[in-house]
């Protein structure tokens, strides 16, 4: 596993050390992407030796395979990573990367397990995040793995799944009456007011908020490396991202960045899509109307909970990468979304996530309209099991449980007496 040789800001590119914990650069507050000697990893890493390669990361199928480009730590894992890849029975040339055979059942698994390894590698005792709701569920998890505190501030309305999760890993959890914008002002001022007050530095807060720390987006790049291994070490045409925060998007191109350096893979790479909902879509709008940055989304709401960011702090980053790639960033409607719930559920076998529904629906639509090819190789992202949003999905399809439960269930029978 290779030594980090610095992070280096994405706007101004200045170069910071590793050595202790970092946010964001303290120069322009750009995002900081880790960075290693890429000339010494071209002499080590495995991929150099196709055959060793095989025969060591046989035996680790998770998102750790990739030790050789990932930090140089112990790492707090819970076995995340390395997701099945379905090919689709009506598309031959479309597979579903399933981001819900992670832990805590999203991709968020991966982000957070390498945000909370080197949390624990610097020693850091409170980690903090708002969330959309499932970066929180992982969070608490990976949190509780590695002893460490976990305080999360989420919409009161998230699903339901997200709550329990925090409740049951013992995090700290608030719900608050408004988005995630709101629970990231409300981190930000506690973290103000810990360290105004004179806190113990050890008992101060550390912020893991999307792209305001360097390793989420380390784990998350671990999705480039495994859909490119998986598809022959070949590039597909392109990728179909549901795009909130939008770090597995950022972490994939540099995934891909890092892959050519090392000569692991050649050719064009992936036109890459950010897919919304029309409900939030700030990304989308500023696409379509040719900005370079988006603008707050006033009033968002989706039943696609993982997309409801108005304003990710990557927007400008996700906007590049759309452009330089020939891909798109694209919205379509909650009504659209359930449709391809429904679809994909009834024809395919896979309960879709809302936000994985935004990507299925994209494909449909630029298929229908020609600018697909359905010769075209595509790897769509299921962000999360659809299991973690019965309520929402449920609430979408204005779906109640039918009859009336009883409110005592007799527990003998075969096992126990009666």
């Amino acid at each position: 596993m290779p030594a980090i040789a610095f992070l280096e800001c994405v706007r101004c590119h200045h170069h910071v050390s590793a050595d202790v914990p970092q946010t964001l650069c303290p120069l322009c507050a750009g995002s900081l992407y880790v960075r290693y000697d890429m000339d010494s990893l071209k002499h080590t890493a495995k991929r150099v030796n196709p055959a060793r390669y095989a025969a060591e990361s046989a035996a680790s199928l998770g998102m750790w395979r990739y030790r050789d480009v990932l930090p140089s730590v112990t790492p707090v894992t819970l076995a995340e990573g390395w997701t099945p890849m379905l090919r689709s029975k009506r598309y031959p040339n479309l597979f579903v990367k399933e981001e819900g055979a992670n832990p805590t059942g999203t991709f968020k698994a991966r982000g957070l397990c390498l945000a909370v390894t080197m949390a624990k590698h610097y020693g850091l005792q409170h980690l903090a995040v708002p969330s959309a709701g499932n970066a929180a569920g992982a969070l608490a998890a990976y949190a509780a793995a590695a002893g460490i505190a976990a305080h999360i501030f989420m919409p009161k309305d998230v699903p339901f799944a997200n709550y329990l999760e925090g409740v049951v890993y013992g995090a700290d959890v608030t719900m608050v009456d408004g988005l995630i914008s709101d629970c990231a002002r409300m981190v930000g001022e506690r973290i103000k007011a810990q360290k105004e007050t004179g806190t113990d530095p050890s008992q101060v807060w550390f912020d893991i908020s999307t792209l305001k720390e360097p390793f989420r987006v380390e784990g998350k790049k671990t999705m480039g490396y495994e859909l490119v291994e998986q598809l022959g070490w070949e590039y597909p045409d392109a990728v179909f991202y549901p795009t909130g925060g939008g770090v597995g998007l950022i972490g994939m191109w540099k995934a891909f960045e890092e892959m050519e350096a090392l000569g692991w893979v050649t050719g064009k790479r992936p036109r890459m899509f950010a897919l919304q909902s029309s409900g939030c879509a700030p990304v989308a709008q500023a696409y379509a109307e040719g900005k370079d940055v988006s603008t707050f989304f006033e009033h968002a709401s989706t039943f696609a909970a993982g997309l409801r960011v108005p304003k990710p702090y990557g927007d400008v980053i996700i906007l590049e990468i759309v452009r330089a790639s020939g891909g798109a960033a694209l919205a379509y409607s909650d009504e659209a979304i359930l449709a391809s719930v429904l679809d994909w559920a009834k024809q395919e076998g896979i309960f879709l996530s809302p936000e994985g529904a935004a990507a299925t629906a994209a494909y449909d639509s630029l298929i229908a309209s020609g600018d697909l090819k359905s010769t075209d190789r595509v790897v769509l992202f299921n962000t999360g099991g659809g299991l973690k949003y019965t309520d929402m999905t449920a609430e979408a399809m204005h779906l109640r449980r039918p009859g009336t439960l009883p409110t005592s269930m007799p527990v003998g029978g075969i096992i126990t007496p009666v």
